[in-house]
C-alpha cells in the first residue's frame, strides 16, 4: 500500500509540473506579429522597449487533477534591430531581453496553489531575409520604389538563460533552446496589404525539469494571417489571426495528453507620436482553446528608428 501510495504521489507530481509548466510557457507560440518581413531600407536602427499583460485560464486534459487554474503573466523588455543588406536582399537581425512576472493559481485535487514568479525571461534573437522581392535599397531608392509581393525567411533563437530552479514547478526560463523557423508572403493591394506566415517550434529536451525529469516536447506548426490597412506611413491598422498545433510533452519517456491545437483572433495599431518615433499597440484572445492557454493579450511597444 505504501508502495502504491508513493508512486501515486510520483504520478501526481509529474502532473502537476507538466500542467503548470505549460500554463506558464505557452504564451510564446500565441504571438502573432503583422509586418513582419515588410521590406526596409539597409542601415536602419530600431530600439524598442515593450510591455504585455497576459491572463487567463488554462485548459488541462480531464484526466489531470488541475482545476480553475488561471495565470496573470507581464513581461516587459529592451530590443534592438539593424537592417542590412544580405547578398543584394533587405535584410534585418535583432536581439530582446524580457523581465518577466505574475503568478500561477489553481487547485491541485482538492488543494489550492498559488506560485508567483519574477525575473529575467529567456532572451532570443532573430534574422529576417527577404528572399522575393525586398531588395537592399538605400533611404532614398527605398521611398522610391513600388512596392511589391515579397516573399521572407526568418529564424528566431530562443538562448535558455532565463531565471530557472529545477526546484520549482513554475520557472521563467525554460532550460532549453528553442528554434523557430518560419516563411512569411506579404502582398500589397493600394493600402491594404495581405500577409501569411507558416512556421515551426523546435525545442531542445530539457534534462533538469523538475524534481530531476527529463521533458521533452514535439514541435509544434503554426500559421498566421495578417491584414492590415496604412491611413499614412506608420499609422496603420491590423486584424490577426493564427492557428497553431502539436507541442505534445513527455516526462522521463512517458507521453502527456497535452497535444495543443488552438486559434487566437488579435488586433494592432501603429501610432506615429514624432518624427523618428511610434507607438504599437495590440490585443489577442483565444478563440478556440482545446488544451493550453486560453489568453487575452494587451501590449504596447514604444519604437525610435533612425539611420
Amino acid at each position: 500500500m505504501r508502495l502504491e501510495a508513493k508512486r501515486a504521489g510520483s504520478v501526481l507530481r509529474r502532473l502537476v509540473a507538466a500542467g503548470l509548466a505549460l500554463a506558464a510557457q505557452n504564451a510564446r507560440a500565441q504571438e502573432l506579429e503583422p509586418r513582419a518581413y515588410a521590406p526596409a531600407p539597409v542601415g536602419g536602427n530600431i530600439f524598442l522597449a515593450t510591455y504585455a499583460r497576459t491572463e487567463g485560464s488554462v485548459v488541462f486534459d480531464p484526466s489531470v487533477p488541475l482545476l480553475d487554474v488561471e495565470a496573470r503573466l507581464n513581461a516587459s523588455g529592451v530590443g534592438y534591430f539593424r537592417t542590412f543588406g544580405l547578398l543584394g536582399r533587405s535584410a534585418s537581425v535583432g536581439v530582446a531581453f524580457p523581465y518577466v512576472w505574475g503568478d500561477v493559481q489553481g487547485n491541485v485535487g482538492e488543494e489550492f496553489r498559488r506560485v508567483t514568479r519574477s525575473g529575467l525571461g529567456d532572451p532570443r534573437a532573430r534574422l529576417v531575409v527577404n528572399l522575393l522581392g525586398g531588395r537592399a535599397l538605400t533611404l532614398q531608392e527605398f521611398v522610391q520604389r513600388k512596392p511589391r509581393t515579397t516573399l521572407g525567411a526568418s529564424v528566431v533563437v530562443v538562448v535558455p538563460s532565463g531565471q530557472y530552479d529545477p526546484a520549482k514547478l513554475v520557472n521563467i526560463g525554460t532550460n532549453r533552446w528553442a528554434f523557430k523557423p518560419e516563411l512569411g508572403v506579404s502582398k500589397p493591394m493600394g493600402r491594404f496589404t495581405a500577409e501569411l506566415y507558416a512556421a515551426v517550434w523546435l525545442f531542445t529536451d530539457n534534462p533538469d525539469f523538475f524534481g530531476g525529469q527529463h521533458r521533452e516536447q514535439q514541435p509544434m506548426g503554426g500559421l498566421q494571417g495578417h491584414v492590415s490597412y496604412t491611413f499614412k506611413p506608420r499609422l496603420w491598422l491590423a486584424a490577426n489571426a493564427t492557428f497553431y498545433t502539436g507541442g505534445r510533452t513527455s516526462l522521463d519517456g512517458v507521453t502527456k495528453a497535452d497535444l495543443q491545437r488552438n486559434t487566437r483572433l488579435g488586433a494592432t495599431l501603429s501610432l506615429p507620436v514624432a518624427k523618428r518615433v511610434s507607438i504599437k499597440v495590440a490585443w489577442a484572445s483565444g478563440l478556440i482553446t482545446r488544451i493550453g492557454g486560453d489568453f487575452d493579450t494587451l501590449s504596447a511597444a514604444w519604437q525610435v528608428q533612425w539611420f
